[in-house]
């Protein structure tokens, strides 16, 4: 009996593959978590985030004409005094 050698050819490409296949998910995973920090996601649930996401489409429809200059500062003041 050969207790020593185990499963031959067979062990050596199964180990190369879960090597490949370690490797990968380690590469992924730092990728993403690379990019999450650079585009800033841990900033898209912050308040002050979206009260700015929401001035600027106050400041959208004003220049539209949609709304006047009284009803935008009444809106941002609104928003403001909310946060």
């Amino acid at each position: 009996m050969m207790y020593g050698w185990g499963w031959g050819w067979g062990g050596w490409i199964l180990m190369t593959l879960a090597m490949i296949v370690f490797w990968g998910v380690v590469i992924t995973a730092i990728v993403v978590g690379l990019r999450s920090v650079a585009s800033g996601t841990s900033q898209r649930n912050h308040p002050t985030s979206d009260a700015n996401r929401a001035e600027n489409v106050l400041a959208e429809r004003f220049a539209r004409g949609d709304i006047d200059e009284d009803e935008f500062r009444r809106r941002i003041t609104a928003l403001r005094e909310h946060r």
